[in-house]
C-alpha cells in the first residue's frame, strides 16, 4: 500500500507543477491556450486529492 502511496503523491506533485507551469505562461505571457491546460492540471490535481484522502481513510483502519 506505501507504493501506491508514494506514486499517489508523486502524480500530485507533478500536476501541481505541470499547472504552476501553464499558469505562468498564461499569466506572464498571455498565452490562452495555455489557460486551458492550466485548467486540466487542476482537475487532475482535485482527481488525485480524492484519490489520495481515500488512501489516507484506509490506512487510518
Amino acid at each position: 500500500m506505501v507504493k501506491n502511496n508514494i506514486m499517489t503523491t508523486d502524480k500530485i506533485r507533478e500536476a501541481f507543477e505541470a499547472y504552476i507551469e501553464e499558469n505562468e505562461k498564461f499569466v506572464e505571457k498571455g498565452n490562452k491556450a495555455a489557460a486551458g491546460r492550466a485548467r486540466k492540471a487542476l482537475m487532475e490535481l482535485a482527481k488525485l486529492c480524492k484519490v489520495r484522502r481515500a488512501e489516507i481513510l484506509e490506512e487510518k483502519k
